[in-house]
């Protein structure tokens, strides 16, 4: 039996792409399309906003592409020019909040009804309720702390390339990505069924949203991990809020790339390949 042929590495693609083959440089971007989609929807909060951010993303790292020394992974180059255009984007947008919103305040409230903007047979499994509300949470987040959590939790990056993206230390993007996660938690307890309500914890309890949260990062060490499973086992509270952070990080990672318009993903490919053409013209000169 003949086995597949595996799919071309982003470094393989990129070597091709810089070497002038077309093909693999549509290749790429048709590989990341959805994703930068995804994560400029998230962060710019307005769906054609984010899609002219994945043309201006994809345009200007396909122009870049002689430029680019590899130092860094192709996702990590990708979504640093991606949040460059997010960021202008939301500094010319007459709709940008003039101060972070939570879905809890009576401003907020009507962002549990967000429509369902993604391809309807992703949603489903994904589940409507739940996904409007993990948008809606994710909207309510400061855009530091929002940032670093797509990028992280909901990209997948590692905390290095993070930093790499952000411009900031490895420290300083965790620091700010257990914030994160902890507000974005709080948001989400009461679907999850962890009551905001519930009784607090007891004295003596440690912080296990924060121990949880750095264990995910590796920052604790065995003896503190066994501890903390420990205490676990014995504190329903601790328990049941640990899970929720959990459950919440869990629906970050199953966020379903955003399937690209064929308009958008068509003006792309012909202003590449316009590109492409006019390079080799010049180059014949």
């Amino acid at each position: 039996m003949v086995e597949p042929n595996p799919s071309p590495s982003d470094e393989d693609l990129l070597a091709a792409a810089r070497g002038g083959d077309a093909e693999s440089l549509e290749t790429l971007i048709a590989r990341y399309q959805p994703r930068v989609l995804r994560f400029g929807t998230r962060m710019c909060r307005d769906p054609e906003d984010a899609q002219d951010v994945v043309q201006e993303t994809l345009l200007a790292m396909a122009r870049s592409l002689r430029d680019f020394r590899g130092e860094s992974s192709v996702s990590t180059w990708l979504y640093t020019i991606a949040r460059s255009f997010c960021i202008k984007k939301r500094r010319r947008s007459k709709f940008a909040p003039a101060h972070p919103v939570s879905i809890d305040s009576p401003e907020g409230a009507h962002l549990q009804g967000l429509p369902d903007s993604g391809p309807s047979p992703e949603r489903a499994a994904f589940g409507h309720e739940i996904g409007a509300a993990l948008d809606a949470s994710l909207a309510s987040l400061e855009p530091r702390q929002r940032e670093v959590l797509l990028l992280r939790d909901v990209e997948g990056l590692r905390a290095s390339e993070v930093a790499s993206v952000l411009g900031l230390s490895e420290s300083a993007v965790k620091s700010r990505l257990h914030r994160a996660r902890l507000t974005l938690r709080q948001h989400m307890a009461p679907l999850l069924g962890v009551p905001l309500d519930a009784p607090p914890a007891a004295p003596g309890c440690p912080d296990v949203l924060r121990l949880f949260s750095r264990h995910l990062e590796g920052e604790i060490g065995h003896d503190t991990c066994s501890e903390m499973e420990a205490h676990l086992e014995q504190c329903p509270n601790c328990r049941g809020a640990c899970e929720s952070l959990r459950r919440t990080l869990a629906l970050c990672s199953a966020i379903p790339e955003r399937e690209v318009p064929a308009s958008v993903a068509d003006s792309v490919r012909a202003a590449i390949r316009s590109m492409l053409r006019h390079r080799a013209a010049t180059s014949e000169v």
